[in-house]
Formats: structure tokens, C-alpha cells, sequence
């Protein structure tokens, strides 16, 4: 589940977290809300942020013929 979390502190400051979100892409999400919000002063990526993408594949194979047995 992707969430992203704002808190707003009394003298403007805004602390973004974003969790669910695997690899670099968080950056993209994000884009768009830290140029609506200002100046983003700084970033600290998540062992998310650093994580790849699982991907998986299999491939089997089998084959019997009546010598096999």
C-alpha cells in the first residue's frame, strides 16, 4: 500500500514520508506536491528507496519419453 505522510509544523516547515513505494519512483510521485509546497531543503531516502523491484520468472521444462521409464 503506497501512502504518502504530511506533517506541517507552527513555523511552515513540511516533513513529506512516503512509504509502499519500492525504488526511485517515490521521487516521481512526489514531484509534483514539493513544487506546489516550496523549497525542499532536505531529502533522506528510505531503505525503500534503495530496494529493487522483485521480479520473478520461471521457466520449467519437462519432457518424458517411453525409453525414460
Amino acid at each position: 500500500m503506497e501512502t504518502l505522510e504530511f506533517v506541517i509544523y507552527p513555523d511552515g516547515r513540511v516533513q513529506e514520508k512516503v512509504t509502499g513505494i519500492v525504488g526511485s519512483s517515490c521521487a516521481e510521485v512526489t514531484a509534483a506536491i514539493e513544487a506546489q509546497l516550496g523549497q525542499v531543503v532536505s531529502v533522506e531516502q528510505t531503505s525503500e528507496y534503495f530496494a529493487q523491484p522483485v521480479q520473478q520468472s520461471a521457466t520449467a521444462m519437462a519432457q518424458a519419453t517411453c525409453s525414460d521409464w
